[in-house]
């Protein structure tokens, strides 16, 4: 990228009286206690690596896409999914249809209703002889500990604990006691099925990321792909599952005993599943999962050649050289002579991405982002850190779009909200499930030229460049693009506010559906802006 996005955001009185005494010799032996158990992850042996499984010419999901993949030979076919419960069906079928292999990799996982349904799903396909291995960022995940270990008690289930907290009764004292390294996280999402087809982009497993959260939605998106990227996303989960970070989560636990554990849960499941089954959301969402298990290869995909993008896990280590995917990714970025599109919930360009915009303005490019309002974020610190560069922004020519908060009543989620409305995009199927009271961007996607679209887990913010691990699919599509670039103007027009700057400097925001103008962020309390510029008086851009 010339300043390339490896450059981004680089900038009772007796008892009283004897508390003293005895509670402190206490207090230092738990604290080394503390100290101790933190930075001693288990001995990792070398027996445990394993790799994906590629010998799958004989699964349905082969015999599925093979006819496809012989149309089209050498491309990769991509479908975007960018409603939210088409999302999970699609998640579902793969999990379904699976017959061999389930590789899964994901920074957030919320046991809730649809992070239950999913590891309903994988404990199903376990026991259909499928062989299932669930790599979980720790921090992000955090997950109940005993619920991984009964799983794991499955002979066809192996649970691995990205970066994870050494002292497991202590998680967050341990965390803060190793910060450097705690402190970067694997951002990946990708699910893997039979090493046929795959599911990459910025969705985690939880309510708010499928509509079936009723406070708040998580407007993203997701690829399907099948064809020459699958084993390229496959390649990148066997480094992270290898990695001496990847850390089984029975090693942490060698003297537990597991007998049971397994058996209580599945009676368990078996309740909340019952009970998850009264819900309107899942009711529905049963009656079509039959239905897009079969459907699911047949999809209009579009095809053209494609790379996953990522980062290596040598990244969490400094005195490693490791390739990263800001690097692969800044070719293409550097080649942008008409157009730039950048989707990022979390923005935060820094003084060299400020530039480096800048100046592909000043060259002729029509630079448009879109990123959350204050109103719409659901992390207040990123949107101080971006807020100081907006002025910025908008004084060098680029175009920049705020999130609204509040979608019209009755219309989708996610990217699709616009598309419902004029008719469709060209991507995406379906019409959306509802409204939400609340929406807030999380789709990650860039599009260069109208020629090359990159969808995947990357914020433009020093985070997702500097500390965490992301993953994505950069695919070469002149009709994708366009659509994509379209809907993007779409969706602004009616979806988002539209900054500028008045005669004074100052910058204005005008919402595009009723025309109306605000002096300061949309839709957001005195407090929640005293907040925000309060955070971003803070030293911590380099964190955000």
């Amino acid at each position: 990228m010339g300043l390339d996005f490896a450059t981004v955001g680089a900038s009772s009185s007796s008892t009283r009286s004897m508390a003293p005494r005895t509670l402190l010799p206490a207090a230092l032996l738990t604290l080394g206690t503390l100290l101790t158990g933190c930075g001693a992850l288990p001995a990792k042996p070398e027996s445990v690596a394993s790799t994906s499984v590629v010998d799958t010419a004989d699964t349905p999901l082969a015999h599925a896409v093979a006819p496809l993949l012989a149309q089209h030979p050498r491309l990769t076919g991509l479908y975007p999914l960018d409603r939210g419960r088409d999302a999970l069906l699609t998640r579902l079928a793969l999990a379904m249809v699976a017959q061999k292999t389930l590789d899964v990799q994901y920074y957030i996982w919320h046991d809730d209703l649809t992070g239950r349904l999913m590891m309903a799903k994988l404990l199903e396909a376990a026991d259909r002889g499928v062989r299932v291995r669930l790599l979980l960022d720790d921090v992000g995940a955090n997950a109940d500990d005993d619920l991984l270990l009964a799983l794991s008690a499955h002979p066809n289930i192996e649970i691995r604990l990205f970066n994870p907290a050494a002292n497991r009764n202590w998680r967050a004292m341990s965390s803060l006691l190793d910060l450097s390294r705690m402190n970067q996280r694997m951002h990946n999402k990708a699910l893997i099925a039979d090493h046929r087809a795959i599911i990459v982009g910025g969705r985690n497993i939880g309510d708010e990321y499928f509509e079936a959260n009723e406070e708040i939605d998580f407007s993203d998106l997701d690829v399907l792909c099948i064809g020459p990227v699958v084993p390229q996303v496959a390649r990148s989960f066997d480094l992270f599952w290898n990695h001496k970070l990847a850390i089984p989560v029975k090693l942490f636990y060698p003297e537990r005993k597991l007998d049971g554990m397994l058996d209580a849960l599945r009676v368990e499941y078996g309740k909340q599943l019952q009970e998850d089954r009264a819900s309107d959301y899942l009711r529905a969402l049963e009656q079509q999962a039959m239905a897009e298990r079969l459907r699911a290869v047949k999809l209009p995909f579009y095809w053209g050649r494609a790379r996953a993008l990522y980062d290596d896990p040598k990244k969490m280590d400094p005195d490693e050289d490791a390739t990263l995917l800001a690097e692969r990714l800044a070719p293409v970025a550097q080649k942008t002579h008409r157009e730039l599109a950048v989707v990022s919930p979390y923005f935060v360009p820094g003084d060299d991405g400020t530039t480096w915009m800048a100046n592909l303005v000043k060259s002729g490019v029509e630079v448009k982002v879109l990123t959350n309002s204050l109103a719409a974020t659901d992390v207040a610190a990123v949107h101080a850190g971006y807020a100081r560069y907006r002025k910025p922004l908008l004084e060098a020519g680029v175009k920049v779009f705020e999130w609204k908060p509040d979608p019209p009543p009755g219309q989708g989620s996610g990217l699709a909200r616009s598309a419902k409305r004029s008719g469709g995009s060209g991507f995406g199927s379906g019409s959306g499930f509802r409204g939400s009271s609340r929406a807030s961007l999380h789709s990650k996607a860039f599009v260069f030229d109208r020629r090359n679209v990159f969808i995947g887990s990357l914020n433009m913010d020093p985070r997702s460049i500097e500390l965490n691990t992301e993953i994505g699919v950069l695919f070469e599509s002149d009709l994708l693009a366009s659509r994509m670039a379209e809907q993007f103007d779409r969706l602004v027009a009616r979806d988002a506010y539209a900054l500028r700057l008045d005669d004074q400097g100052n910058v204005v925001w005008r919402d595009g559906a009723d025309g109306q103008e605000y002096d300061a962020d949309p839709k957001s309390s005195g407090w929640r802006r005293f907040t925000a510029w309060l955070m971003s008086l803070l030293p911590i851009e380099s964190q955000l």
